[in-house]
């Protein structure tokens, strides 16, 4: 499995998980982030994680959807 990098901008210290759940496609919509952790297990690293506002610094690597992130 290739690790995929998100790439938050410079001026931001940190994105939110369902922001990246929402630019990686596996959402549609940043309202689904609710439904969606409840229903399937995402994982920050390594832990599981349900939290839609969880902060993802750089260097986090998040698992969901049998796909690999890396925060950059």
């Amino acid at each position: 499995m290739a690790i995929r990098e998100v790439k938050i901008r410079k001026d931001e210290e940190f994105i939110t998980l369902n922001v990246l759940l929402k630019i990686t496609g596996i959402i549609s919509t940043g309202g689904m982030a609710k439904i969606y952790l409840a229903e399937n297990d995402v994982y920050v690293n390594g832990e599981k994680e349900d939290r839609r506002g969880r902060k993802l610094y750089r260097g986090d690597i998040i698992k969901a959807e049998n796909a690999e992130f890396v925060i950059k």
